[in-house]
């Protein structure tokens, strides 16, 4: 947690439009900085590309953050309103101590998004148990995706000197260094892992998130300041994602496809269609956009069992539901 609120104030980051047409006359703009581009993030980019933002009288002016760290920078010093980001961006400055408290009023996936690949084919083997004494590329130390996946190999039974994580490779450098020979097995997301397999570098053997359960994996958080003086604008926002979430649940990887194709522009519609499949077929978000009292606890469970939790906390001091619950009945009544 030091480390990451050491960093908070030296965090850089780049803008990367969301829609690339101008926005009509009247919307209201809306700062917003993602953790990262992903076809996982689905929802978000389908409430712009099918208006749905734009119903609401907002538009959304995205910016890649890179990293949580950069998130809850650019949230806190006011240079982003909203962050999307991991939620514990929010509990370890919530625990650090602020009179402005980062809240968590909405949570888009509800566990990991990320694909073990295996050097060996072992489609129709693959037990978690062969892992024992491998070496794995999970991503950095103290992040989520690597804490998730130690956890996952500790309710599995391995002790400490049975688990091998390489945490010396660059998050966004994973691949390459598994093609290069480093490691048996990396953990990649969508469209890279079925990429990856198409082209028969490496095989999917399992999906992270399915063996870590449901988890608080990226939410929508934004300082409780400007939450309260802009009620009607989380609203909105609310209820345009809850329309995309139900759209991406609803209709098919290919008429999805369609839909992101301004977002992903140098991916291939095949290859998000194969990424919308992989995501369905995780159940990876989160229909009411709320978050639960058992993901929290789990995922405290996970930051302790990676010994990066200073104490646990109740979810109240930083989670905020009630705007997307007020939402989901509104547009399920």
């Amino acid at each position: 947690m030091k480390k990451f609120l050491a960093t908070l104030g030296a965090a850089l980051f780049a803008l990367l439009p969301l829609s690339a047409c101008a926005p009509a006359d009247g919307l209201k703009t809306i700062r917003l900085n993602e953790v990262t581009h992903s076809v996982f993030y689905a929802p978000l980019y389908l409430a712009d590309s099918l208006g749905y933002f734009e119903e609401e009288g907002l538009k959304i002016e995205l910016t890649n953050g890179g990293g949580a760290d950069a998130v809850m920078s650019a949230v806190l010093s006011g240079d982003s309103d909203i962050g999307f980001c991991g939620p514990e961006a929010a509990l370890y400055v919530a625990l650090g101590g602020t009179r402005d408290v980062p809240t968590v009023f909405g949570q888009l996936t509800k566990r990991d998004g990320s694909f073990l690949v295996s050097r060996e084919d072992e489609r129709d083997t693959f037990q978690w148990t062969d892992l024992k004494n491998k070496e794995i590329l999970a991503g950095r130390r103290g992040g989520v995706p690597a804490m998730t996946f130690e956890y996952v190999l500790r309710e599995n039974g391995f002790t400490d000197d049975e688990i091998d994580l390489n945490f010396d490779v660059a998050f966004n450098l994973m691949t390459a260094a598994f093609e290069e020979g480093t490691a048996q097995y990396c953990t990649m997301f969508e469209p890279v892992a079925s990429e990856y397999q198409a082209a028969g570098k490496g095989y999917i053997v399992a999906s992270v998130g399915q063996a870590g359960g449901e988890v608080p994996y990226t939410s929508f958080i934004a300082k409780k300041s400007w939450i309260d003086r802009n009620e009607d604008t989380v609203k909105g926002f609310l209820r345009a994602l809850l329309k995309a979430v139900r759209y991406a649940q609803e209709n098919s990887p290919e008429t999805i496809a369609v839909s992101l194709d301004q977002a992903f522009p140098s991916t291939s519609r095949e290859s998000i269609t194969t990424s919308i499949k992989s995501y369905q077929g995780i159940d990876a978000w989160q229909t009411d956009m709320t978050m639960s009292e058992a993901s929290f606890n789990r995922l405290q469970d996970i930051i302790e069992s990676a010994g990066e939790l200073p104490r646990r906390a109740d979810m109240e001091l930083f989670v905020d539901n009630s705007y997307a619950e007020e939402m989901y009945r509104s547009l399920n009544a």
